[in-house]
């Protein structure tokens, strides 16, 4: 049996340690960010609908220039590209964290901090993807993946409660500084990391080529495309549960505190499944992956009607033990089985197609609540979940597709 310390091994890289600090003190920001965003709506006095549009806003935004992100991300030096984004999402959330404390904050400013953000996190988030293989050595990347979502979960564990609390007692202004000032750390740390010689990508043809070669990569591997529509209909169910989940906690389990504890049982999980992934790796990746993603829907069912918070937060420790655990395989494959040269885009092309519907799904989350039922939606999102785990394992190359040696 390995030892813990070889488990960690691709700490003792120094690029991949950098890039961990980074994203680790980053991702410190985001677990107060969440429960902060939600509460800051509410308090304006939003509903639930707002709620869903100001999600969507940082979504559409992702989503419209992930695509850019990409090309440029495989084109240009990739931390370069990391930083000038942690920054611009700093200097962001710095601003809409003024407005908030001022007392002069709206929705719309926070609608559109998320745009800003998330076209920045669309440049930031495929340089991320493609930049993790020239850090670490082969035989260690599924561990630098799984130790990348371990540390991204454990922030998660206490950062949502203690945003609660937070929330409760300075406001959602304050949380959203303390994310500003993440990020702005995160560009320092970032700055110290040199990539081996080689490793950043120099400019060959037009940008319009690049963008088509990258579809040219997806649209060659069946398990691929069929993967990325099969995680698009399930993101559709997710976004039932992040934007009815603050809004049941308000009305009927007590409010923020109550949020944030079941969002801290989601990172409990996610820290337990990416352990789990430092020590299996599954000879039929995709298969563990869809197999695990059924376990997604008992969280939503939870809230229908809701039972108490710590049934729903264990819940969601299970929902995301599986979801950790699915997503550290994955990239660990995505990272094997596509060219290297080509990763961001692909990488790209992975986030816009995953992500897509996702945006319409927060806006509509609102209204389909007023026509059906809050609980109608809720049990139809797990539905969802359920149905795209099954399509995607009655696809043969899925189910046949076996990790690489």
């Amino acid at each position: 049996m390995r030892s813990l310390g070889e488990r960690l091994g691709p700490l003792a890289e120094r690029p991949f340690r950098l890039l961990w600090i980074g994203q680790t003190t980053s991702a410190l920001g985001d677990a107060l960010m969440g429960v902060a965003l939600a509460f800051a709506v509410l308090d304006l006095g939003g509903s639930a609908s707002d709620l869903g549009l100001v999600f969507a806003a940082r979504t559409v935004s992702s989503v419209a220039f992930v695509l850019a992100g990409g090309v440029w991300a495989d084109r240009l030096p990739r931390r370069a590209v990391m930083l000038v984004a942690d920054a611009v999402r700093a200097l962001a959330q710095g601003l809409v964290a003024f407005l908030l404390i001022s007392g002069a904050g709206e929705i719309w400013h926070l609608g559109a901090a998320g745009v800003v953000s998330g076209a920045a996190s669309a440049f930031f988030m495929p340089a991320a993807t493609g930049l993790v293989p020239d850090t670490v050595s082969a035989e260690r990347l599924q561990q630098a993946n799984a130790t990348m979502s371990l540390s991204r979960n454990a922030t998660d564990i206490f950062g949502p409660a203690a945003s609660g609390a937070l929330v409760a007692l300075v406001g959602p202004g304050w949380v959203l500084a303390l994310d500003a000032a993440s990020f702005a750390v995160s560009t320092v740390t970032l700055a110290r990391l040199v990539v081996p010689a080689g490793a950043a990508l120099e400019l060959r043809q037009s940008f319009f080529a690049d963008l088509r070669d990258g579809w040219r990569e997806v649209t060659s591997r069946t398990w691929l495309w069929v993967s990325l529509i099969a995680d698009s209909v399930a993101n559709v169910g997710m976004a039932a549960f992040y934007v009815l989940g603050p809004v049941v906690a308000a009305d009927e389990l007590g409010g923020s505190e109550a949020w944030g504890l079941i969002v801290a049982g989601g990172a409990v999980g996610g820290v337990l499944g990416s352990a789990l992934a430092l020590r299996v790796r599954p000879r039929r990746p995709l298969v563990a992956a869809y197999g695990l993603l059924f376990l997604a829907a008992p969280q939503l069912l939870g809230l229908v009607p809701p039972l108490p918070v710590l049934a729903i937060a264990a819940a969601s420790v299970l929902a995301y033990t599986a979801i950790a655990f699915s997503g550290a395989v994955w990239d660990t494959l995505f990272q094997q089985r596509v060219p290297r040269e080509a990763l961001s885009r692909v990488s790209a092309y992975d986030w816009m197609i995953s992500l897509v519907l996702r945006p319409l799904a927060y806006a509509l989350v609102g209204p389909a609540v007023v026509l059906a039922g809050r609980d109608a939606v809720l049990l139809g999102a797990a539905a969802l979940i359920c149905a795209a785990a099954a399509s995607a394992l009655a696809v043969p190359s899925v189910r046949t597709l076996r990790a690489a040696a």
